[in-house]
C-alpha cells in the first residue's frame, strides 16, 4: 500500500529533479561546486526515499540490506581514494550505473507488453552493457593495471562491424519478440563491444572516453525510467547524457580533435599511444637554488600545474611557493589546460583542496596571451598540454591540440621526475630549447627545497 498520494509523489520527483538541475548549476564553477554536489545528493536522497514510500515494493528486507551493503563498501573507498585517483573511480561508478540499468532493462524484460516498451528494454540492456564493460578498461587503463597504449589486433574493425550488425539482428528480435534469451546474447554483444571500443584508445584520449561512457550511461538510465515508468530516471538520465554529451564534445575540441578521431583513430594511426621510452638527448639541468634565483627576481611567474603535480601532492607546497613569491610582489598565476590531469577540472580541484584562489586560475584562452610578458614559466608536472608538437609536427598524436604557450616565456623550467615522455607517449622539444631548466624530482620535495630558497633570497 502507498503511504503517499501520487499528487504528492509527483511533487517528490519534481523537488528531486530540479535538485539535479541546480547541482548541474552549481557543478559548473569551482565556488559553487561543493554546494552543487550536496544538492545533488539531497535530491538523490528525496528521489530513492519517494520510492520507498510511493511504491508497493517486494523485498524491502533485501533491498535495505544491499543498500546497507553498498554504503559500507562505497563510504571507506570514495574517502580513502587519492585525488591522484579520482578519474578511475569516476570511470568504476559510471560503469555500475550502466551495468545496473541494462540488467534491470533485462529483468523487467518478462514484463513486456508494448513496442515503447521492447524498444527501451532492447537500448537500454546495449548501451548499458557497453557503459560498463567500456569504462572497466578505462579504469584498468587510468590505473596502469593493464598497457595505456591501444590494444588492436587483426582484422579488429571487421570484427566491430560483424559485432555491430549481429547486435543490431539480436535488437530487433528482442523488439519483436521479447525473446530472454536472445536479450541476454544483446547484452553479451554489449560487453564485448565495449571492450573493441575502448581497448584500442590510448594515452591522452582515455579521459574524454570516460566523459563519452558517461553520456551514454545516462542515456541507458533515460530509458530505464521508460522500462520502469518512472519519471525522476528519465530526467535524470536524460541530464546525465546531455552533460556528458557536451563535456565530451568540449574535450575533444580542447585537445584539437574530433570524437569520431578519438574513438576510432587508433585503427589508422591516429590515438594518443603512450610510451615509456626515455630519451638521451642532453637537456639544460638546474638546481633548487638556480630556479629560486630565476623565481626570486621576476616580475610576473605563471605556473602550468598538471599530473605530476597531483602525483606528488604537492598542491599545498605549491601555494606555499607561489604566497611566498607574492609577498615579495612577485606576479603569480596558474594557467590551467582544459584537459590537465586525467579528467576535466582535476586541477580546478586539486589547487581548491590546497586554498588556492579562485582568481589566479586562468583557463587556458586567458593565460595565453601572458606568456610572453612572463619572466619564467614554472611548468609542475605537466608535459603533453605545453608540448608545441600539437603546433610544429604533422602527423604527431597530438597535432591540433591547443596548447599552453609555455615557451613564449622569458625562461621555462620544467619540474619533473624523469625524461619520460608525457601521458601521450611523444617527446617534449620544449625541454631542449636553451631558455629551458630541468629540475628534477619529486615534486613536492623538489618545490619544498625551492620554496627554502626563495625564502633565503
Amino acid at each position: 500500500m502507498s503511504l503517499i498520494s501520487p499528487e504528492v509523489e509527483a511533487l517528490l520527483y519534481l523537488v528531486a529533479a530540479v535538485a539535479f538541475i541546480l547541482a548541474l548549476k552549481g557543478l559548473s564553477s569551482p565556488k559553487s561546486a561543493r554546494r552543487g554536489n550536496i544538492i545533488g545528493a539531497a535530491g538523490a536522497l528525496v528521489g530513492v526515499t519517494t520510492v520507498f514510500l510511493a511504491e508497493e515494493l517486494k523485498n524491502v528486507g533485501w533491498i535495505l540490506l544491499v543498500i546497507g551493503v553498498g554504503t559500507i563498501i562505497s563510504v571507506p573507498a570514495s574517502r580513502m581514494v587519492k585525488m591522484t585517483q579520482m578519474p578511475q573511480l569516476v570511470a568504476l561508478f559510471n560503469g555500475v550505473g550502466g551495468g545496473a540499468a541494462g540488467i534491470v532493462a533485462l529483468l523487467e524484460l518478462r514484463a513486456a507488453d508494448t513496442l515503447g516498451f521492447l524498444l527501451a528494454v532492447a537500448f537500454t540492456i546495449f548501451v548499458g552493457s557497453v557503459s560498463f564493460s567500456g569504462s572497466v578498461i578505462t579504469f584498468l587503463k587510468l590505473q596502469e593495471l593493464m598497457t595505456t597504449r591501444p590494444v588492436l589486433f587483426k582484422g579488429q574493425q571487421y570484427v566491430m562491424g560483424a559485432l555491430t550488425i549481429a547486435a543490431l539482428v539480436a535488437a530487433v528480435i528482442v523488439v519483436t519478440q521479447g525473446n530472454a534469451v536472445v536479450a541476454t546474447l544483446l547484452m553479451v554483444a554489449g560487453l564485448v563491444m565495449g571492450l573493441l571500443i575502448v581497448l584500442p584508445v590510448g594515452g591522452a584520449d582515455v579521459p574524454i572516453v570516460i566523459s563519452l561512457l558517461n553520456a551514454l550511461t545516462g542515456l541507458a538510465v533515460a530509458a530505464s525510467g521508460l522500462v520502469l515508468d518512472n519519471t525522476l530516471l528519465l530526467v535524470a538520465g536524460t541530464l546525465v547524457g546531455a552533460s556528458g554529451t557536451i563535456l565530451t564534445r568540449a574535450m575533444a575540441s580542447a585537445m584539437g580533435r574530433s570524437v569520431n578521431n578519438i574513438i576510432f583513430g587508433a585503427f589508422k594511426g591516429g590515438s594518443t599511444a603512450g610510451s615509456t621510452e626515455v630519451s638521451d638527448r642532453p637537456v639544460k639541468s638546474g638546481s633548487a637554488e638556480d630556479v629560486a634565483i630565476l623565481l626570486g627576481y621576476a616580475q610576473k611567474v605563471i605556473v602550468v600545474p598538471g599530473y605530476g603535480l597531483a602525483v606528488a601532492q604537492a598542491q599545498h607546497t605549491m601555494y606555499e611557493l607561489a604566497k611566498e613569491l607574492e609577498g615579495k610582489g612577485i606576479e603569480v598565476v596558474f594557467g590551467i589546460h582544459p584537459v590537465a590531469g586525467r579528467m576535466p577540472g582535476h586541477m580546478n580541484v586539486l589547487l581548491a583542496e590546497a586554498n588556492v584562489p579562485y582568481e589566479v586560475l586562468q583557463e587556458m584562452d586567458e593565460v595565453n596571451p601572458q606568456f610572453k610578458t612572463a619572466d619564467v614559466c614554472l611548468v609542475v608536472g605537466a608535459n603533453d598540454v605545453v608540448n608545441p608538437a600539437a603546433k610544429t609536427t604533422p602527423g604527431s598524436p597530438i597535432y591540433g591540440m591547443p596548447i599552453l604557450n609555455a615557451g613564449d616565456a622569458q625562461q621555462v623550467v620544467f619540474l619533473k621526475r624523469s625524461m619520460r615522455p608525457g601521458f601521450a607517449g611523444i617527446e617534449n622539444e620544449l625541454l631542449y630549447e636553451p631558455n629551458t631548466t630541468l629540475l628534477f624530482g619529486d615534486a613536492k620535495e623538489t618545490l619544498g627545497k625551492v620554496l627554502s630558497a626563495v625564502k633565503a633570497l
